[in-house]
């Protein structure tokens, strides 16, 4: 695949967009080279999960463990930048033995570095976060204070617009297969779970409630992952265990409908009388002028049916008024 200019960033990045962290994280964390998704229904699921997680995993810390800690929120974060940094490229790597088993790995090259380094990139924007929020924290200077400070709160809105992304398109594995973003987001969250529930770190929860805390991820998960996998095998024919080039080719955009007649129904012709003359009245008088008068018949005086002469004039045909003269019925 050929690197073209704006390939990651759509080229809709500006530099008046620099100032916003949002539009940035955006372009950044979910570049222009991740391919559509199919199932938009999975899409809005995966959306309202990873809000749903962010509230609560929010709400045991600010309400039920005793307080809001930014430090320990983003060690927190470098731990899970740890475990992805090991855990998804083992991930894939299984799974390239199990599809070289059907095809070629070269082709897929290109999608699996550009994964890679979206997943450094956003390993290393968690890194930098953390730095500036030791540096505001050890130093006292005021000048360091405020330019730090201000960088801390443009990071830490880029980051966390950039966690939304990355945990909706998981680092754009799909531009690899398909299914790889279900199956690394089901293995990613069933491995941060379980050590806490061997270690018995409930974040502060009882037992009840911190085992259904913990295990209410990793479980939500696989349910979308499961449902997102089916329908992909279902509706798309696209299969985990299947090399990508062996998959059908994805359906393309659905075409825009012609524009419909003014009035009726958009998808119907227009409509008229079937049982109605072509054009015009079919008991008017013939196309023509109607006021041009008719032309006398030449040679002849008013034939009736053809339209000619004054049939009162005088002549062959003449008025039927004038005086005849007899005429003698035998001639000298």
């Amino acid at each position: 695949m050929a690197r073209t200019p704006g390939r990651w960033t759509g080229g809709t990045l500006t530099a008046r967009d620099i100032l916003k962290p949002h539009k940035v994280a955006d372009a950044v964390f979910h570049p222009a080279w991740i391919p559509p998704s199919l199932d938009p229904a999975v899409d809005r699921l995966k959306r309202i999960r990873v809000v749903a997680g962010a509230v609560a995993s929010i709400g045991v810390y600010t309400v039920l463990a005793g307080g809001f800690d930014v430090t320990e929120l983003l060690e927190n974060a470098l731990t899970a930048s740890a475990v992805l940094l090991i855990l998804t490229p083992f991930t894939v790597g299984v799974m390239l033995l199990v599809w070289r088993r059907t095809g070629s790995l070269r082709q897929l090259r290109t999608p699996l570095l550009d994964s890679l380094a979206l997943l450094l990139l956003f390993i290393g924007s968690v890194v930098a976060l953390v730095l500036l929020v030791q540096t505001v924290n050890a130093t006292h200077n005021p000048l360091v204070v405020i330019g730090a400070g201000m960088t801390m709160m443009w990071m830490l809105g880029f980051v966390a617009r950039g966690a939304f992304r990355v945990t909706g398109n998981f680092f754009g594995t799909g531009a690899v297969h398909r299914c790889l973003p279900a199956l690394l987001a089901t293995v990613t969250s069933w491995l941060v779970a379980v050590p806490d529930l061997v270690t018995g770190d409930l974040h502060g929860l009882g037992l009840t409630l911190g085992v259904v805390f913990i295990l209410g991820a990793p479980v939500t998960v696989t349910g979308i992952a499961l449902l997102e996998t089916g329908r992909l095998r279902r509706r798309y024919g696209i299969r985990l265990g299947a090399h990508p080039a062996g998959h059908p080719p994805a359906p393309g955009p659905v075409p825009p409908m012609p524009p419909g007649p003014p009035s009726g129904h958009p998808h119907l012709p227009p409509q008229g009388n079937p049982f109605g003359a072509p054009q015009g009245n079919p008991y008017g008088p013939p196309p023509g002028s109607p006021y041009v008068p008719p032309q006398p018949h030449p040679g002849s005086g008013f034939v009736p049916g053809q339209g000619g002469g004054n049939p009162y004039a005088p002549g062959a045909g003449g008025n039927p008024y004038v005086p005849h003269t007899p005429q003698p019925p035998y001639g000298p």
